[in-house]
C-alpha cells in the first residue's frame, strides 16, 4: 500500500509540472537516445533489448537465489529468529535484497524509457503499479518464472478481452449482462479473482496442484481398497 501511495503521489506531482521540469500531462520526450533505438525502422532492436533485459533479470535472480546469500534469504523467509540464533544479521541480508531489487528495477526503467521514448505521468500512476502487481499474482509470487508468465498472460488477456468486450456476441446479450461484460477491466478483474481463488500461488503452481490432486485421489483409492472386505 505504501508503494501504491508513493506512485499516486508521484503522478500528482508530475502532473502539476513544478518549475516546468516534468512537462505536466504531456511528460518529457527523451533526448540523446542512441540511433539504434529510435524510429520505426529500429523497432526490432527494441524487441531484442527488452528480451535481453528479461533474460538478464532471470539469470541474475537465479544466480543470486542459488548463492549463499540466497540461502540465507530463504532462511529469513522461513524463520528470521532462527537465522539470528545462528549468528547472522538479517538486516544486512535484507539490505542486499533491497539493493539488488532496486538495481534491477532501475535497469527496467531505463529499458522502458528506451521503449516508450520518454516519460509521462501515466508511468508513475497507481494503475501502472497495480498492473505490475496483478502480473506477479497471476503468474505466482515467490517464484522466478511467475512474474514473466503473469506478464505474458496479463498482456494476452488484456488484448483478447478488449476484443471480446466489443464483439457482437456481447452486444446481443441482455443489458443486465451486456453492460458489465462490455468492460474489459471487469473481465480482467473477474479473471484475476478466479485465478486467485482457483490457483493459489499463481499459474506456475498449477502443476503442483495437479500432482497434489492426483496424489490425494490415489491415497483415497488405496484407502478404499483397504477398507473393502
Amino acid at each position: 500500500m505504501v508503494t501504491l501511495a508513493f506512485a499516486q503521489a508521484g503522478s500528482i506531482l508530475v502532473n502539476q509540472d513544478p518549475g516546468g521540469v516534468t512537462g505536466g500531462e504531456e511528460g518529457r520526450a527523451a533526448v540523446g537516445l542512441p540511433a539504434a533505438f529510435t524510429g520505426i525502422a529500429h523497432t526490432a532492436n527494441l524487441y531484442w533489448l527488452a528480451l535481453a533485459y528479461l533474460v538478464f533479470t532471470l539469470l541474475a535472480v537465479h544466480w543470486v537465489v542459488r548463492s549463499p546469500i540466497g540461502r540465507v534469504w530463504e532462511g529469513i523467509k522461513e524463520n528470521e529468529r532462527r537465522v539470528e540464533v545462528l549468528g547472522l544479521r538479517p538486516y544486512g541480508y535484507k539490505l542486499v535484497a533491497f539493493v539488488v531489487a532496486g538495481t534491477l528495477a532501475a535497469l527496467g526503467g531505463i529499458v522502458y524509457l528506451l521503449l516508450t521514448g520518454g516519460a509521462t505521468p501515466q508511468t508513475t500512476t497507481s494503475d501502472f503499479t497495480l498492473s505490475l502487481l496483478v502480473m506477479v499474482v497471476l503468474g505466482g509470487s515467490g517464484s522466478r518464472w511467475g512474474p514473466a508468465v503473469g506478464g505474458i498472460l496479463y498482456t494476452w488477456a488484456q488484448q483478447r478481452l478488449t476484443d471480446l468486450a466489443g464483439s457482437g456476441a456481447i452486444a446481443g446479450l441482455p443489458a443486465v449482462v451486456r453492460v458489465p461484460l462490455s468492460q474489459p477491466l471487469f473481465l480482467l478483474g473477474a479473471l484475476f479473482v478466479l485465478v486467485v481463488f482457483a490457483l493459489p500461488g499463481g499459474v506456475v503452481r498449477l502443476p503442483e496442484h495437479i500432482r497434489g490432486a492426483r496424489d490425494r485421489r490415489a491415497a483415497r483409492h488405496a484407502q478404499n481398497e483397504r477398507t473393502v472386505p
